[in-house]
């Protein structure tokens, strides 16, 4: 995608809207989104400081603040922590109906993809768990939680549950790879049947932490359990996304 061309003035946010019109964070917000419409910030630019925009406002910080939280819960900036705001890049598309990885996916868009092993271990099944995968609960699990990265911006955590009778020492090997190659070249596992729900959801508690985000920000929750050719749940994932992250896209032919 070609960025657009930002302006020719780089204080561009003097011309936002005085004291005057700006007492409300809507007014500061409208004219932030109008620069980022317009080119003066292309996508991935850094915004001005928090005192460089009171000064070009004249308005409260909590005005500001405001603002910059409304454009974040649009999708329109993002936050790097110790860094500043951000204007966001477009989101990755992504089609539910294809059994494709992440990382394939996402490179495939033109786009750079890194996994962060966050945590792996066995745990006891929870009823939900023992009940997806038809086991007793209290029955061993492998349990992996990983973030995931698109041009070095989280943009989801997830958890995956795996049965370790389909599976042994499976957490000896590196997952911060592709869990589907994994299944594949180690137990020669293929999933061949994928039943995916999506709904939208707050950021809250461990995943804002993970995608260091502001907690209750909206994000979307894509659960998927994969089957095997015998029927048999190969892995229960969790993914938490960043709203602003991903576009879901279907391609449906409809017959006659």
């Amino acid at each position: 995608m070609t960025a657009k061309k930002p302006l020719d003035r780089p204080d561009w946010w003097m011309d936002l809207p005085d004291a005057v019109d700006s007492r409300h964070y809507l007014g500061v917000r409208d004219s932030i989104a109008a620069h980022i419409h317009n080119g003066s910030l292309a996508e991935g630019a850094c915004l001005p400081s928090e005192r460089q925009l009171q000064t070009g406002t004249g308005a409260a910080r909590g005005t500001i603040r405001a603002a910059l939280f409304q454009l974040e819960a649009e999708g329109l900036i993002y936050r790097k922590e110790r860094s500043g705001w951000y204007v966001s890049p477009p989101p990755i598309v992504y089609d539910p109906t294809r059994w494709e990885g992440f990382m394939s996916y996402v490179a495939a868009q033109g786009r750079t993809p890194k996994t962060e092993l966050l945590d792996a271990r066995t745990i006891a099944a929870t009823a939900e768990l023992a009940a997806v995968f038809g086991v007793d609960s209290g029955a061993p699990l492998y349990e992996i939680r990983r973030r995931r990265y698109i041009d070095d911006r989280a943009v989801l955590v997830e958890t995956i549950h795996v049965d370790p009778r389909l599976t042994p020492s499976l957490l000896e090997h590196d997952l911060s790879q592709s869990l589907t190659q994994v299944l594949r070249s180690h137990y020669s596992i293929a999933v061949v049947r994928n039943r995916i729900d999506m709904a939208p959801c707050a950021l809250t508690q461990d995943e804002a932490v993970a995608l260091r985000l502001k907690s209750g920000l909206p994000g979307l929750l894509v659960k998927r359990i994969s089957y095997d050719a015998q029927g048999r749940v190969v892995e229960y994932d969790l993914e938490y996304w960043r709203h602003d992250a991903l576009k879901i896209s279907v391609d449906i032919r409809v017959g006659n």
